[in-house]
């Protein structure tokens, strides 16, 4: 699967090594440029890959950007110049952001309901096994006296672009987008193979490929077409787009950026100088950070979407507020306990919003879009995080450098109105299939089919995977049980 770790290279990294730094004599405009061209090269991808994914197909798509990030990480890793090397993260960026798009979207349309969780959120929890390698990988190579000190890191980046491109041949499409298409037939194997170890009489498999079905002829037949203006045409779209869009500003905007880019910054405000130090807190946060994010995950099968999205968004303000207290106390002193617990503060700040936001981000937006619009939806969300995120990086440096610890509070002030917006806005969407989340944004369901929790439970079947084929309710009682066709 291609995913935004298939380029793991966090430039926390190599801002970090003065190899990097001095080679293209940074300043704080041209370090801010190297930092924020992916963001562009990525909203660039979300403003035409949704069509491709749509048109061509999830599978692809996929095939495709992983191809293009490879070449583009060649082109990185043999820069001999500043513009070759933004030429380059500009493409990094178009193809991670279109491998973002349409790796969320089909992975949202091929698992089971109960595996969403895990596979789109560890689609971005892994952001941090890049992290943690870039940070390994450069921290080994940074006492070497060249420009191979950032160059083997640049190069390496590209292995899970090559490991997608071999395995992506082995995986089946989107069932949604074979139905989509009119080839049910492959569409109810698919189901098939997910759902029930390719058992096509599997009940389950039934009924979940009859809701898929049902539920696309009712998009068409309503009108629904694949356009880019079918995201704001009818107010449950404009809805949908307001809660997908919501993740992607608050995925930016939560102060997470400061410590994802500038990092070796924010040390150097609290009294931490020394580059290999630096290095070495980058190490432990991206261990810290990766094993909060599974946590998270974890949690968020038990509590859900909104529930999490709530606490997290919380505790990260709280911790936001105390990283810009700790700073204007102990940035400029020598107190060690101070300086460290500085450092502490940034951690607790980093896990509460890896504990919910990281694995948010790819878990809501394409569940919360409908088929018609949750590709280009899906694009209209990368063309805003990093929108966003290029805005963030590009402004935050100036920032830093002009009013250090007030750019935490600034932002701290901004988290408690994303928080009341989570809390009064959002819908949950868990324990539902994607059809089945229509109901609560939509008010009713597209399908005559059972819910499929209905049929896990036994309480209805679903005979034949034909459209006119019989469903039936099981009606219990403590002596009975009675069948009713409906």
């Amino acid at each position: 699967m291609a995913t935004p770790w298939s380029t793991w290279l966090n430039m926390n990294a190599l801002n970090i090594l003065p190899s990097y730094t001095d080679y293209f004599s940074l300043t704080t405009g041209t370090l801010a440029l190297n930092t924020s061209s992916i963001w562009l090269g990525s909203a660039i991808s979300g403003l035409f890959y949704g069509k491709v994914t749509d048109r061509w197909g999830r599978r692809p798509a996929l095939f495709w950007s992983a191809v293009l990030t490879a070449i583009a990480v060649v082109i990185q890793a043999a820069a001999q110049n500043i513009g070759m090397f933004l030429a380059a993260r500009i493409l990094i960026g178009v193809g991670t952001g279109a491998s973002t798009l349409a790796g969320s979207v089909y992975l949202a349309e091929t698992l089971p309901y109960g595996w969403r969780v895990w596979g789109l959120g560890i689609l971005y929890d892994f952001y941090y096994v890049g992290g943690l390698l870039s940070a390994g990988i450069t921290y080994g190579t940074a006492s070497m006296g060249s420009t191979w000190a950032w160059r083997i890191p640049s190069a390496l980046q590209g292995l899970f672009s090559i490991i997608c491109i071999l395995l992506l041949p082995f995986l089946p499409e989107s069932p949604r987008w074979l139905a989509y298409q009119g080839r049910n037939e492959e569409a109810l194997e698919v189901v098939a193979l997910t759902h029930a170890n390719g058992d096509r009489e599997d009940p389950i498999v039934l009924a979940q490929y009859r809701e898929i079905v049902e539920t696309l002829e009712w998009e068409k037949s309503a009108g629904e077409t694949l356009s880019l203006l079918q995201t704001v045409k009818t107010p449950s779209s404009r809805k949908r787009m307001i809660l997908s869009t919501s993740v992607a500003v608050i995925a930016c905007l939560s102060g997470n950026n400061i410590v994802s880019f500038y990092l070796g910054s924010m040390l150097d405000n609290a009294g931490i100088t020394d580059s290999t130090t630096q290095l070495e807190i980058n190490i432990i946060l991206n261990v810290w950070c990766l094993v909060i994010a599974l946590v998270g995950t974890w949690a968020i099968t038990i509590l859900g979407r909104k529930k999490m999205a709530v606490i997290s968004a919380g505790l990260l303000t709280v911790f936001l507020f105390m990283v810009g207290a700790m700073t204007k106390v102990y940035g400029t002193s020598s107190n060690t306990s101070g300086i460290y617990g500085t450092v502490a503060a940034i951690f607790l700040f980093q896990g509460s919003y890896s504990f919910g936001w990281t694995p948010l981000s790819t878990l809501y937006p394409p569940e919360v879009l409908n088929y018609s619009i949750r590709s280009n939806g899906m694009g209209v969300y990368t063309v805003v995080t990093n929108a966003v995120g290029l805005m963030v990086t590009m402004a935050f440096p100036y920032a830093l450098d002009a009013i250090g610890w007030k750019t935490y509070m600034i932002n701290g002030a901004w988290d408690v109105l994303q928080f009341v917006f989570v809390l009064y806005y959002w819908v949950e969407t868990a324990g539902k299939t994607l059809e089945e989340i229509d109901e609560v944004i939509d008010g009713t369901k597209h399908s005559d089919v059972p819910n499929i929790t209905m049929v896990i439970e036994g309480v209805a079947v679903v005979n034949d995977a034909a459209e006119n084929g019989s469903i039936h309710r099981r009606i219990k009682d403590s002596t009975t049980v009675a069948t009713k066709e409906v």
